[in-house]
């Protein structure tokens, strides 16, 4: 039996892990995905690389800026300083120049896989139900069952709902939590091109709100952009195959970009159904004392990896206090 079955491999559930592993816990990780990461997501494609999640992270807390810190005398991240535009007018963002952005290095989910490495973790298995009697069993989508005294669940909260079930008192504030879609478009183009930023906030567009040039960032090459697609345009379009999704936003990225579509070598399209959370709290954490039960995940500490890196770490504070 494990002291801490850990429900997610994104950024809360790695940083519960590793605190926990290293307060001397026998932590098991269960991520449904191939990989770490999460939403910190990176896709290669021959040999272009896409950052198609989050795009860069910044610091807003001391906590995280020595964090950060570490990891760049690491070599895990290093700085990004894109030639920044912010298109149809400011939209708030007016600390474009100031902020410091951080990226993994060679992509988004590095840091993630290198927290991976020192941990029990299992990919490609899927949780279809929790248990509770005395301590927790988790049924997994093969048969297989795997029993631990505490339970930490990171996936979104709608899927972190299903999976403790309709009765359970988590349920419904997790079930009620809304979520925005994004629809994310990796276009990797023939020869390079000469753009006049690297990345852009767009508030003009009812199509897309950021445009990045992926290629732009330390460790990456090749001709390759990512953008990010509004929450409504998303929604509207949320069902509809990779494919057809990626043919409809090409023109609007092409137009920015003020290049032919000709001169496009790919394209392909990520749904991602839990995006953002449409109202980001606070708490940190929920927790079921009784059951040594906590959810935590970004949606819960205001958005951003930043949220959930301290999300996780308070859920492992949390854990490591219970017996």
């Amino acid at each position: 039996m494990f002291d801490t079955l850990v429900i997610g491999a994104g950024w809360a559930g790695l940083t519960a892990a590793a605190r926990l592993t290293e307060a001397g816990q026998r932590v098991q990780v269960v991520e449904k995905s191939r990989g770490p990461g999460g939403r910190s997501a990176t896709r290669r494609d021959d040999k272009n690389r896409f950052d198609h999640g989050a795009q860069y992270f910044t610091a807003r807390s001391a906590a995280f800026g020595r964090q950060i810190q570490q990891w760049r005398d690491d070599g895990w991240i290093e700085k990004w300083t894109p030639r920044l535009a912010v298109l149809g007018g400011d939209g708030g963002h007016r600390d474009t120049e100031n902020v410091q952005r951080f990226v993994a290095v060679p992509g988004m989910n590095g840091v993630c896989r290198r927290l991976a490495e020192g941990l029990e973790c299992r990919f490609r298995s899927r949780v279809e139900r929790l248990e509770f009697e005395a301590h927790w069993t988790a049924m997994l989508e093969d048969g297989e069952v795997i029993e631990a005294r505490r339970v930490l669940v990171t996936a979104p909260p709608a899927q972190a709902a299903a999976l403790l079930g309709p009765t359970h008192p988590l349920h419904g504030e997790l079930a009620g939590t809304v979520f925005h879609p994004c629809i994310t478009l990796m276009a990797a183009f023939e020869r390079a091109l000469e753009p006049r930023f690297d990345a852009a906030f767009v508030n003009d567009d009812p199509t897309l709100d950021w445009i990045a040039r992926n290629s732009s960032k330390p460790g990456r090459s090749g001709e390759c952009w990512v953008a990010h697609a509004t929450a409504e345009w998303s929604r509207a379009h949320l069902e509809e195959d990779v494919e057809s999704l990626a043919a409809a936003l090409a023109p609007a990225l092409c137009a920015r970009l003020e290049v032919p579509e000709a001169s496009l070598k790919s394209v392909a399209a990520h749904r991602w159904r839990y995006a953002q959370a449409a109202a980001p709290r606070q708490d940190g954490v929920l927790v079921h004392a009784e059951q040594r039960l906590v959810v935590a995940g970004d949606w819960l500490a205001g958005s951003r990896v930043e949220g959930a890196w301290s999300s996780g770490r308070k859920a492992a504070d949390w854990l490591a206090g219970t017996g």
